[in-house]
């Protein structure tokens, strides 16, 4: 076998390594939702088996498929007959892949409160293959299905759960989030569509105005911000509505779509510019509570769907750049064997272990919050540790992705050759989803001002690293550094919360699995990475990112 031979024979080993399930493959994963879930888990074990298998091998294909330029969604908004039609169309992999991710039961299992670990242990399986199309509905749909039933009317939670819920992908029904507008991104307040009471007895509202980005464009069913005549200014007058697609008689609902965006990354799923004229709304609650409702229900899901958006992501390049490595020859050895490459693998295995250990935890307090279980300080918890989560995974996920890239070198940039060009597209479009890395720094820091909901964020934290001294140090350095900072002019206490916020989570991350019984050398070697102090490097690390370096 001659050097190109044995050059291209490597590479087929690459592919030959790829893993046939994702579940079955991802010992860590399968640790930590067996702890947090309990006996409960014994009913998912083998949904998550059979998902972890169609992740890794038909969705992988069909979402290479439909990611291709020539395959990418299409406006068509006339029919042959000059009938508006408003619709895009797909490549038939897009939809092929849809009926895999939708029949996994990652939605219907949301029909009952505190499904949010076995949800998102779903959903996280499907973002090996990053957004895949399908993922940012998904986290729409999961906020649409909470709103409502938390506070949506009988007669919506009648005439949609049962779709909503559905696992058949020809008969469900999928929702949509839109609330950025072109003044209004995220100064929610600044938003200006009307909703306007409508007295035709077909639903209680009209609205009118304009959506900016709006994803999932074709969704069956829309929840929105609107400004109710005569509501305040700000984030106070806003009310939350839902606009279905099509009417209950069938006809299409009047709002056009003006163009679809060129996006980054994300492409298989259609972004568009929405034109709402006169569309037929029902409101979602109270009009006087929209945003808090929003808020609720609907953007902490998506923040928390986000992050396991990234996890997926991360995971995804770890065991690209794992297999690359076993499988790869440089001077006359597999290039995991050299110590820069073992070092490169142990941080990539060690951050997204880290990433799965906090969301995972993050959805277990969901759904001990949404069964009555969880008291204010815990909460309060929750409501910090989810903005930080958001904010630091995407981050964290974006940096695993270029490490991925960086060790299968020259190749790492080529689209046909591995899934990491388009994940790490994906991930920079997560990384705005939802709140950019400045908003959420900014809630956390004004949280902090006006609830001190600092002070159980640090408690709880405090409580988990009991016991253990150095987690003990670190957590109680960094909640003196976040309560001195409050006593900063804002101008400096805003700029010292960045680095804060990066530490906050990796806390979060730390204590996950100390608690979970993570591998203390994955935790040692994330802590000495991310909170140091970072010895220089012996025998000893040596020893130790060898061994981390054994798995993605």
């Amino acid at each position: 076998m001659n050097g190109t031979e044995a050059g291209r024979a490597g590479l087929l080993e690459f592919e030959r390594l790829q893993p046939d399930n994702f579940w079955r493959t991802e010992i860590h994963l399968q640790r930590v939702v067996k702890h947090l879930g309990g006996d409960a888990t014994n009913g998912w074990l083998d949904g998550l088996d059979r998902f972890g298998a169609e992740c890794a091998g038909p969705i992988d294909r069909l979402v290479r498929t439909n990611n291709l330029p020539q395959n990418l969604p299409r406006l068509d908004r006339w029919s042959p007959f000059g009938e508006r039609i408003e619709e895009v169309e797909f490549h038939p992999s897009y939809h092929e892949a849809g009926a895999l991710i939708y029949g996994s039961g990652v939605m219907s299992v949301l029909g009952e409160w505190g499904a949010n670990l076995h949800s998102m242990a779903l959903f996280y399986l499907s973002s090996h293959n990053g957004e895949a199309g399908h993922n940012c509905p998904l986290a729409c749909t999961a906020g649409l299905i909470k709103a409502i039933k938390a506070v949506g009317s009988p007669e919506l939670q009648e005439r949609y759960l049962g779709r909503l819920l559905s696992n058949d992908y020809a008969a469900l029904a999928h929702g949509a989030q839109f609330l950025t507008e072109v003044q209004g991104g995220s100064d929610v307040g600044a938003n200006a569509v009307r909703a306007v009471p409508d007295a035709s007895g077909v639903a209680p509202y009209r609205i009118h105005g304009e959506k900016w980005f709006c994803s999932n464009c074709t969704a069956d069913l829309i929840l929105m911000t609107a400004r109710p005549e005569g509501a305040s200014d700000g984030t106070k007058g806003l009310g939350l509505f839902l606009v279905p697609r099509r009417l209950p008689d069938g006809t299409l609902n009047s709002y056009t779509l003006r163009r679809l965006k060129e996006k980054l990354g994300t492409r298989s799923m259609a972004s568009a510019e929405v034109d709402f004229e006169g569309a037929y709304a029902w409101n979602v609650g109270d009009v006087s509570q929209g945003f808090n409702t929003v808020m609720t229900w609907v953007i902490n899901t998506s923040r928390v769907v986000n992050a396991f958006g990234c996890a997926g992501i991360a995971r995804r390049a770890s065991i690209t750049a794992h297999t690359y490595a076993h499988a790869r020859t440089a001077f006359g050895t597999a290039i995991a064997n050299y110590p820069l490459v073992q070092e490169t693998l142990a941080d990539m295995r060690s951050e997204t272990d880290a990433m799965v250990s906090g969301s995972l935890y993050l959805a277990h307090l969901m759904d001990r919050a949404e069964l009555g279980q969880l008291d204010d300080a815990g909460a309060a918890y929750l409501r910090m540790a989810v903005n930080v989560n958001k904010m630091r995974s995407a981050v964290s996920s974006h940096e695993v992705a270029l490490q991925g890239i960086e060790v299968l070198g020259g190749n790492g940039a080529i689209e046909t050759f591995s899934v990491l060009p388009r994940l790490l597209r994906d991930n920079v479009v997560f990384e705005n989803w939802e709140g950019t890395h400045n908003v959420l720094i900014t809630q956390v820091w004004k949280d902090a001002q006006r609830k001190r909901i600092h002070e159980p964020f640090f408690a709880h934290l405090a409580g988990q690293a009991r016991g253990d001294a150095r987690l003990t140090a670190l957590v109680d350095a960094t909640a003196k550094r976040f309560a001195r900072t409050l006593d900063a002019p804002d101008s400096e206490a805003t700029l010292r919360m960045r680095p804060l916020a990066s530490e906050a989570a990796w806390l979060v991350w730390a204590c996950a699995m100390r608690c979970d019984g993570t591998e203390s050398a994955v935790i040692e070697h994330f802590l000495d990475r991310r909170m140091g102090p970072k010895a220089e490097p012996d025998a000893g690390y040596a020893a130790r990112i060898k061994g981390l370096a054994t798995r993605p």
